[in-house]
């Protein structure tokens, strides 16, 4: 007896190797950037005589003044306190509307969400700029309002987005019942995210607290003023005090932040 033969179709064709296309393009892409940057390796690698020597310009930190740069680092982080809780008020109270699952209508849902646009899109140091010469001068204030209104934008749009995740069935047996839109939030929709709302609370708090250091150098206090007039003045070893400081406090504030997160968790 014959063996049938079957007739197989044939093999799909060798995939092309498109990486030699891909880095190409990434290459070219990067030397037009460097090209249009003016950004010369030529000039770094000349340079690092003089930026070693600059550097070493740090190496005896001055801590005569210790207790005032822990005055002025505990001055920081109070404003980067305080720029959370006005972020987390902020946000606590427009993360519902842009919520598309609890906004009442599309118009308020739209309205919240290019709210907190608009805040994530203003840097905080502009915005403590613009306030400082608004007329609240140099000092804390505006740095801890523009630290609070810039990061409001970050917690709204992670609160909302949590919401949004929450099981849609907690929020129909709330309706089922006759809840209304507040009933949902209280019983449904924040203790589902009360978690994720103190984990992104507490990585905003780390945050502004970095960032209220980089504030002071434009007038609004703390650590990076001083930091700035011993820059200014040339003055490297209490720069270096002053920075050690501060790198220190950051460290320590990540291990409790790191912590604190794994309890929640």
């Amino acid at each position: 007896m014959a063996l049938e033969t079957t007739n197989l179709p044939p093999l799909p064709p060798k995939p092309r190797n498109l990486f030699p296309l891909w880095a190409s393009a990434i290459v070219g892409l990067a030397w037009m950037m460097g090209v249009q940057l003016d950004i010369s390796p030529k000039t770094l690698i000349y340079g690092w005589e003089d930026i070693l020597e600059y550097f070493s310009r740090y190496s005896s930190p001055d801590f005569s003044q210790a207790p005032g740069y822990v005055v002025l680092m505990l001055q920081t982080m109070a404003m980067g306190l305080w720029g959370t809780v006005l972020a987390f008020v902020l946000g606590f109270f427009l993360a519902p509307f842009a919520a598309r699952n609890l906004s009442p209508n599309a118009w308020t849902y739209n309205l919240a969400r290019e709210a907190l646009n608009f805040m994530r899109a203003m840097p905080d140091v502009l915005l403590a700029l613009v306030l400082i010469s608004a007329g609240l001068g140099l000092g804390p204030q505006a740095g801890a309002l523009a630290l609070g209104i810039h990061t409001a934008g970050f917690l709204g749009k992670f609160f909302a987005e949590s919401l949004e995740r929450v099981d849609k069935g907690s929020y129909e047996a709330l309706d089922a019942v006759g809840a209304g839109f507040s009933q949902k939030l209280m019983y449904a929709g924040w203790p589902s995210i009360l978690r994720e709302m103190s984990g992104y609370t507490l990585y905003i708090l780390d945050r502004n607290i970095r960032t209220a250091a980089v504030l002071g150098l434009v007038g609004a206090g703390g650590i990076g003023i001083a930091l700035y007039d011993t820059l200014r003045m040339f003055n490297y070893s209490q720069s270096a005090a002053l920075l050690i400081v501060l790198v220190i406090t950051i460290m320590v504030l990540d291990r409790m932040s790191n912590f604190i997160r794994s309890k929640l968790q």
